[in-house]
């Protein structure tokens, strides 16, 4: 009686979920309701032959520690796991290229909390390859090659159209669709965004010396530069520059893209060279005004796209799936309908302020930190200064980069659902 929406079941339904992306955040939320009994359908637009034997191409992410929490409690770690460099220190400075880094630093080892590293760098292709393998399971059905144009809202269910004009019918539809959420779009959701004027260069490079687990972040006016372990001696790089300049160092050829980089990297792990492709994206802030509409709900990029100063973009969305699976799951064993207002009303209240707040952060640290105001660099400069040599500060910014702070998902505590 308390639920009268469960009443009227389609016998035309197919899923409790319905995820439109089959990029990260989409499959670890397939496999974290999965596991829970909930049926889910996963519509990726890519087909199969992309996701299967990838070589090595240099993208990769920095997972935080309770990110790989959730990786290990779907099943995802142990595949990946032997392939995954820790993260056992990050180095933040200040300077100018061809300068070397400001005396003035901030120093994080894992080794002043308890659990361990603070994070993993893990390869995407070894990711992506671990979602393939686990998305067999009896509560997912994994669609690929496929679109959805259209979505309809009913009292108690939620229907997509996908390209071939096939319709899906679930409970509750999830836009984990990037920035430009075509589920959100169609739901009316609008957006509150701005670019940078700055632009993404991503490779990874093959190195003289080991890198020790050590994470640099360096910070110069046009934009930082992180140089972040792989496994061997490799290191991922994200290199923000203003948009014309990076237009031009991507038109270089490759020994003259290393040519500009090498001031920036410096000489600390000796000569480097490329080593896969060379990727580009703009940088900018997009935040959804609402994460949730009728019988829908948005995760990951849909929901937050960050600046990736502090490399935080796909650990926010692993919290969305974590908090968003434990909402639906609890829901689902209170007997209530998962797709309804309330339900839902749940999974924004938890993450929206954290996500608002981050977006904040990010997009004030680029601006602190891409400036060459000198009075600017001096305050920055003494405030890293502070931060490194008060413990009590120091121990926050480890156990934020671990990601172990604010209100954690169960799945994030190392717990199950």
């Amino acid at each position: 009686m308390d639920n009268p929406a469960q009443n009227p079941i389609s016998s035309g339904m197919n899923s409790d979920l319905i995820i439109v992306g089959g990029g990260l955040n989409g499959p670890a939320l397939a496999l974290a309701a999965a596991t829970t009994g909930l049926t889910v359908t996963l519509i990726d637009a890519q087909p199969i032959s992309t996701h299967k034997d990838p070589a090595f191409d240099g993208r990769s992410y920095a997972m935080a520690l309770a990110s790989t929490r959730l990786l290990d409690a779907i099943g995802i770690w142990p595949a990946i796991r032997d392939a995954a460099q820790p993260m056992l220190e990050i180095k933040v400075t200040d300077g100018r290229a061809g300068e070397g880094p400001s005396p003035w630093m901030m120093h994080f080892d894992y080794a002043e909390i308890e659990e361990g590293p603070m994070g993993y760098l893990v390869e995407d292709r070894h990711l992506r390859a671990a979602f393939l393998a686990s998305l067999d399971h009896p509560n997912v059905t994994h669609l690929h090659g496929q679109t959805v144009t259209d979505q309809t809202i009913g009292n108690y269910d939620v229907t997509v159209t996908l390209d071939d004009g096939s319709t899906r019918t679930g409970r509750v539809l999830i836009g984990s669709d990037g920035r430009q959420s075509g589920t959100g779009s169609r739901a009316g959701i609008t957006r509150t965004e701005w670019g940078y004027g700055q632009t993404a260069l991503v490779c990874a490079v093959e190195h003289e010396h080991p890198h020790g687990g050590i994470a640099h972040q360096f910070f110069m006016p046009p934009g930082p530069l992180a140089i972040l372990p792989l496994t061997k001696n490799r290191s991922s790089i994200v290199w923000s520059e203003n948009a014309e300049t990076a237009e031009r160092f991507m038109a270089l050829d490759d020994d003259g893209f290393v040519k500009e980089l090498k001031p920036r990297f410096g000489s600390f792990l000796g000569n480097i060279k490329l080593a896969g492709k060379r990727y580009s994206y703009p940088l900018g802030l997009t935040l959804a005004d609402s994460f949730v509409a009728d019988r829908i709900a948005l995760i990951g990029d849909a929901a937050h796209g960050v600046h990736p100063i502090a490399g935080q973009g796909l650990n926010a969305g692993m919290r969305d799936v974590a908090a968003l699976a434990e909402v639906l799951t609890n829901a689902r064993r209170r007997g209530e309908d998962i797709g309804s207002s309330a339900v839902l009303a749940r999974y924004q209240q938890w993450r929206r302020f954290d996500t608002t707040t981050l977006a904040a952060a990010t997009d004030g640290f680029n601006r602190l930190f891409s400036n060459d105001n000198p009075l600017v660099r001096a305050a920055r400069d003494i405030g890293m200064g502070v931060v490194n040599a008060v413990p009590k500060l120091r121990h926050s910014f480890i156990r934020e980069a671990a990601g172990l702070t604010g209100d954690l998902p169960k799945l994030m505590q190392g717990r199950r659902l």
